[in-house]
């Protein structure tokens, strides 16, 4: 590939989980081509470090839960069309979405009618294994071909004429394997003595102003029971001012982190940690951090979700094993007091760590494939599809 004729990749990442494999597979991207590629298209910090510049702040797509969404509908399909009108512009060699399938799909909707002619691939799955199956059947109309992060997904999209493939899933490469936790207490000052407790309260706005308070009220009682722990909430851009404004209304030491060396850092240092159900508690397993899942939406939302739901549980751990490894705390059971409870349970290493332990080793081995990165996987496959429709 010679350096004036640059690949042109449209990468869209609606949400901070997005952002961070969309960072990963801009790396990838670069080395398996020599760094011969340009970079468009909308992402958040990971992304516009490895050198993308957003086009719009993906803080506005990043919303919670079904009736919650309606109220920002008309500025979402104001960004639809920036972005159709931004790939039109570009006139990249692909467009790859990530996750938010909600906002991608319209995108893909909207490109195939155009009749572009561009290739187009999704990355990670809609969890039709979870609810509204048959999505499956229609995805094949609006992409050419989809990357998955679960080894069973490929089955449900198979059949229906999408070219389907499991790259693995990013969460084994995760820069948190590699950080340390003596870091996290030398930067900040964490005496030996001190127990450190993690609270991910997610990363969109409406999650964290409805689990960051009975987070932080968990953490009270906590406090309250032994003042030898050091809370530590990671935070990324799309939520900080707002996870530090409600911080500021609290009664106990909370340190507020931002950077993802930090947050890291700040997992490997932990004894426990409290987060919100979604890519990140899967990270925690992969750690081996202890952990209770606690999430909660609005009642509407909640009983639209329990007519649709096709599986037991919400949390990734849970659903791979088959069984309650770890404690999922929603709606009525989303308060501190229940949270509190089962975070000293973990500390104090009863049953419910040693269970949490023995599965976690399980989720791992189930989530790799091949000696590459999911990353390198997916980069493969993207430019040894690129160069089949080429020929």
């Amino acid at each position: 590939m010679k350096k004036s004729n640059k690949l042109k990749v449209y990468l869209i990442a609606g949400e901070p989980s997005g952002d961070l494999l969309g960072s990963r597979l801009m790396r990838a991207i670069r080395r398996k081509t020599d760094d011969n590629v340009d970079f468009y298209g909308l992402g958040s910090d990971t992304m516009e470090a490895e050198g993308l510049k957003s086009l719009f702040d993906i803080s506005d797509l990043a919303i919670m839960g079904l009736v919650e969404v309606i109220p920002s509908i008309p500025k979402v399909l104001k960004h639809i069309k920036n972005t159709i009108d931004d790939i039109i512009n570009v006139k990249p060699d692909v467009v790859i979405t990530i996750d938010s399938w909600s906002f991608c799909a319209r995108v893909h909707k909207k490109l195939r009618k155009l009749k572009t002619g561009i290739p187009q691939i999704h990355y990670v799955a809609p969890q039709v294994w979870a609810w509204k199956k048959k999505r499956a059947r229609t995805m094949y109309k609006y992409i050419d071909a989809l990357m998955t992060l679960l080894p069973q997904e490929p089955k449900y999209f198979t059949p229906y004429n999408l070219e389907t493939v499991f790259v693995g899933h990013p969460v084994i490469e995760s820069e948190a394997l590699t950080a340390k936790g003596d870091d996290f207490r030398n930067k900040f000052s964490v005496a030996s003595n001190q127990k450190v407790i993690t609270l991910l309260p997610g990363s969109r706005k409406t999650e964290v102003s409805k689990l960051l308070p009975v987070f932080l009220e968990a953490a009270e009682t906590l406090y309250q029971q032994n003042h030898n722990l050091y809370f530590v909430i990671p935070t990324v851009k799309t939520v900080s001012s707002q996870v530090k404004n409600i911080v500021a209304q609290n009664k106990i030491p909370i340190k507020v982190v931002e950077t993802q060396q930090e947050r890291y850092q700040a997992f490997q240092a932990s004894e426990v940690a409290i987060a919100a159900s979604g890519t990140v508690a899967l990270e925690l397993a992969i750690c081996n951090i202890p952990h209770v899942v606690a999430y909660k939406v609005s009642p509407l939302t909640a009983w639209i979700v329990s007519k649709v739901m096709k599986i037991q549980f919400v949390n990734l751990t849970n659903i791979m094993l088959g069984r309650l490894i770890v404690p999922e705390l929603l709606q009525e059971q989303c308060n501190a007091k229940i949270i509190a409870s089962k975070t000293n349970e973990l500390m104090n290493k009863q049953d419910l760590y040693e269970r949490e332990i023995n599965g976690f080793s399980k989720v791992k081995s189930t989530l790799s494939k091949g000696s590459q990165t999911p990353s390198e996987n997916a980069a493969d496959f993207i430019l040894e599809f690129l160069s089949r429709r080429k020929n």
